[in-house]
């Protein structure tokens, strides 16, 4: 389900299906849509991954997660931005003029906060519910970023890469050196395309020739 905003990633997995992040709340309806044309009907949603604590992509999680009765799963180091709608939680500190209009643009609505269900870490194991996939810590743009990376080297890659103008590190970054170190990481792994936060999707040897 993508957009020129924002992407999210509805993937079958076991007769069900998997909701790898969830889109702006002012997208709602658009995706919605998007689910029922899809066949992905209230029991039929075995989990909400989200890949961090963004608004733009946890926005309907609370929503989605009661309307198709299914748990939401995410890293623990980002659990405190959708507890609390606070985008700014644990991130790096930032002068207060910015960090006061950030917090006033970007909050998620009383609503829209909810507690995770489950917090996931480095190689937690999806196959439990039908979805061969694990957990990759991608931090950067986010201390509790993660990656997907399904058995056949499917990789969502949340915002540490974008795909915008070409793939290459997503513009806002909150640790460089933990970015750099992230993409590191990805070399040493079997990946063969990459599902991004922003943008198309791309083979993860096209992101390798330029980095």
């Amino acid at each position: 389900i993508m957009n020129v905003s924002v992407n999210c990633y509805l993937v079958r997995a076991c007769g069900g299906f998997i909701l790898i992040d969830t889109g702006r709340p002012n997208r709602r309806g658009e995706i919605e849509g998007e689910l029922e044309r899809i066949g992905c009907r209230p029991g039929d949603l075995r989990l909400i991954i989200l890949t961090h604590g963004d608004f733009d992509h946890c926005g309907n999680a609370a929503h989605f997660a009661k309307k198709f009765g299914t748990k939401i799963a995410m890293h623990g180091d980002d659990s405190g931005m959708i507890e609390r709608g606070d985008m700014l939680w644990n991130r790096a500190k930032r002068n207060f003029l910015s960090k006061a209009a950030f917090g006033l643009m970007f909050r998620l609505a009383e609503e829209d906060r909810v507690k995770p269900d489950l917090c996931v870490g480095e190689g937690h194991d999806f196959s439990d519910i039908g979805f061969d996939a694990r957990v990759v810590e991608l931090p950067g743009h986010s201390r509790g970023s993660i990656g997907i990376l399904t058995g056949s080297g499917e990789l969502f890659c949340g915002d540490l890469l974008a795909n915008v103008e070409k793939p290459d590190l997503w513009s806002i970054i909150d640790d460089r050196d933990a970015a750099h170190a992230s993409v590191e990481k990805l070399k040493s792994l079997k990946i063969t395309v990459v599902y991004p936060g922003h943008g198309l999707p791309f083979p993860m040897e096209q992101f390798l020739k330029n980095h």
